[in-house]
């Protein structure tokens, strides 16, 4: 059987770094043959790209497949996310890709006619069918919001966005080297092909020096606000704790950002501005509950 990999199924697995390479290239050739078997779904690779990389460089290994069956490549997907978000030593940038790119394939892979061609060429075609209950699920599942769920997935879409413009950036992304706010996934998720690749080329740029691009997004009520934490019901796990905690953490610097640039005069006039450091103060000292080991309620 001829083995193939299929661009798009890659890219859901994080890359290894060049030294993460070199040293699995070193350990297969020590061991003299691929032990963890290459998982297929007919001709195509799942899982095991490098580790079929490092066979066709050394054809005297021998390597065994495992077969998987799914129902559309939609489907596919999805369990090559999940497979890899099982993985420990994933960054946060990689864990809410996947798990955006994950809710995107699933969404796709329950509703919808994909008989089409456009359907069949590629898995970002959006909702098919009413995804409340994906998302919920997927939520319930690393015991985060739903509305981390949705961020999530945005937040995927930016990325690709990104690394179709400037290839390599992906890289960047997913080991913390580029960090792009809530300012800049909304934006580029937002912006025209004509305004893309600046924004992009800004990513590059420390947070301060990019374009200050930001889109309208209403306050939050109360209600709305207890509506993004994540059920009682699910504990979830330390990983899914870092990650909420992240996730809410970015929400706030968000909405920071847009209230007060667009109420920048106020701002600068410095009369409100002894209830604004009020505000911060407030938010210092619950802070520095949490560095204490304090829980605040």
């Amino acid at each position: 059987m001829q083995l193939r990999i299929d661009p798009e199924f890659e890219s859901r697995i994080p890359p290894l770094t060049d030294d993460e390479f070199i040293q699995l290239e070193e350990n297969i050739l020590a061991d003299g043959v691929i032990i963890s078997p290459i998982i297929v779904w007919g001709e195509v690779i799942i899982d095991g790209h490098n580790r079929f990389r490092i066979a066709e460089k050394h054809p005297h290994l021998k390597f065994a497949t495992c077969e998987r069956d799914f129902n559309d490549r939609y489907e596919a997907l999805a369990w090559i996310c999940k497979n890899q978000l099982g993985r420990r030593n994933l960054t946060f940038q990689q864990k809410k890709y996947l798990i955006g790119k994950r809710y995107e394939s699933e969404k796709a892979s329950y509703g919808g006619d994909r008989k089409s061609s456009e359907v069949k060429s590629s898995s970002q075609v959006g909702n098919l069918i009413p995804t409340e209950k994906t998302c919920d699920r997927i939520a319930n599942e690393y015991g985060i919001s739903r509305n981390s769920v949705l961020r999530a997935e945005k937040f995927s879409k930016a990325v690709d966005i990104a690394d179709e413009i400037d290839p390599g950036i992906r890289s960047g992304i997913f080991a913390g080297k580029i960090k792009p706010t809530q300012d800049d996934v909304e934006a580029l998720t937002k912006a025209t092909h004509e305004e893309r690749p600046a924004l992009v080329e800004d990513l590059r740029k420390p947070p301060e020096e990019r374009r200050k691009v930001l889109p309208e997004r209403h306050l939050l009520t109360l209600e709305q606000i207890a509506a993004e934490l994540p059920s009682e019901t699910c504990r979830g796990t330390p990983e899914s704790m870092l990650y909420e905690l992240e996730d809410a953490l970015d929400t706030f610097f968000f909405r920071w950002s847009v209230c007060l640039s667009h109420n920048k005069d106020y701002f600068l006039a410095k009369k409100h501005n002894p209830k604004v450091n009020k505000l911060a103060q407030n938010g210092l000292a619950y802070l520095n509950r949490i560095l204490k080991g304090e829980i605040p309620l």
